[in-house]
């Protein structure tokens, strides 16, 4: 994934480029490197996905969102979009040469339908991963089982009985589309019995009843990348559904759910705690052991230390998901007023009251509050 291009280096945009500028980069260099501009090029092919991949990501307000924190690292082990044909590209983003100025030309039509007929990938699957801080901090593999549909065994995906196959479709001659006049217009739609594949099962297999594909337990492993955030989500390709014959699965998206820890908060890669001290503590100064994410560190407190002081342990925080160092530790300090005194705790504690009030000249609370201020 490091050795992508940034994808707004790939479009020609500013970081701060609005959806239109991006819209408008994208069909530009879409244009440029079309394939049918320039045939048997296969360096502006691959200029050609690049540009797709990247109006993936930025053209998305959520993905460009997390892009733009993450970097690639916020598609996990895909490294986000990755379109791999033309048909891909042009299914995904075919509407947008649609219009006037010989974009629908130049893309095609008859293309679009063409799709139409061919092989469906399979379905993107969700699923939610909860995970814990300590996960967090080193990354983990999660292997997950879920139901997931798979290729028929029997018929390999066909759907067909043994020794038989597709058919075409009667009802729109296996172009996958049918036509109506209306007036001076003709509309063309999608065939309602072929499902705008142009093929039909006319003796369908007795075990996916001509289907295809049957749902089956499956276990998917995935590499969670440490310091991911809640929110992200990670993709796995191939981890969906299977498609029809001949055509991608879908791919699996994981979304990041952190569990909530005992101890720690999280601010992005810092993790803040707060630990209990005493008067005595605070005022004389004393060592205290700090629990961290891996383990227990020695933490010095200096005498006069105020109730709320936050210290900071270097590099006892979580990994950056970006990859640059750890977060840091902060610790937040308070009193603990003991709920019952000995004697003696009551009398030391009185005395010392005796001797602060002395020592105050007997200000009142509010004056002592004045000076506080001033």
């Amino acid at each position: 994934m490091s050795g992508q291009r940034d994808y707004y280096e790939v479009l020609g945009v500013e970081r701060n480029s609005g959806p239109e500028e991006i819209k408008r980069a994208y069909r530009k260099l879409a244009l440029k490197h079309h394939p049918d501009r320039n045939k048997g090029d296969a360096g502006a092919e691959e200029k050609f996905k690049e540009a797709a991949n990247a109006f993936d990501v930025l053209g998305d307000e959520q993905k460009r969102a997390q892009y733009d924190q993450f970097g690639h690292a916020a598609f996990g082990q895909g490294g986000g979009p990755s379109f791999n044909n033309m048909e891909d590209i042009f299914s995904h983003f075919g509407d947008l040469f649609g219009g006037g100025g010989g974009f629908g030309d130049l893309f095609g039509g008859g293309g679009r339908r063409q799709r139409r007929q061919g092989p469906h990938p399979g379905r993107d699957l969700k699923i939610v991963l909860d995970l814990t801080l300590e996960e967090i901090d080193t990354g983990i593999d999660r292997t997950v089982a879920l139901k997931r549909q798979e290729h028929c065994e029997k018929c390999s995906g066909s759907g067909c009985a043994e020794g038989t196959s597709r058919t075409s479709c009667g009802t729109c001659g296996g172009h996958g589309q049918v036509q109506r006049s209306q007036g001076f217009f003709t509309m063309a739609s999608t065939c309602s019995r072929c499902g705008g594949a142009g093929k039909v099962v006319e003796s369908p297999c007795a075990s996916c009843q001509g289907v295809g594909k049957r749902q089956q337990r499956s276990e998917i492993k995935i590499s969670v990348p440490a310091g991911v955030e809640e929110g992200v989500r990670l993709r796995v390709s191939g981890g969906g559904d299977a498609g029809e014959p001949r055509a991608q699965r879908g791919d699996l998206y994981c979304l990041i759910r952190e569990t909530e820890h005992k101890l720690f908060q999280r601010h992005g890669p810092d993790l803040l705690i707060e630990v209990p001290t005493s008067f005595a503590e605070l005022s004389l100064g004393c060592t205290v052991d700090v629990p961290t994410i891996r383990g227990r560190v020695e933490m010095t407190i200096p005498a006069g230390t105020q109730v709320g002081k936050v210290f900071r342990l270097r590099g006892q925080g979580l990994p950056n998901f970006q990859g640059r160092g750890k977060g840091d530790q902060l610790v937040r300090v308070f009193v603990q007023v003991p709920s019952k005194l000995t004697d003696r705790q009551r009398e030391l504690l009185e005395e010392f009251q005796e001797i602060e009030s002395k020592n105050s000249g007997h200000k009142n609370f509010f004056e002592k509050i004045v000076n506080y201020f001033n």
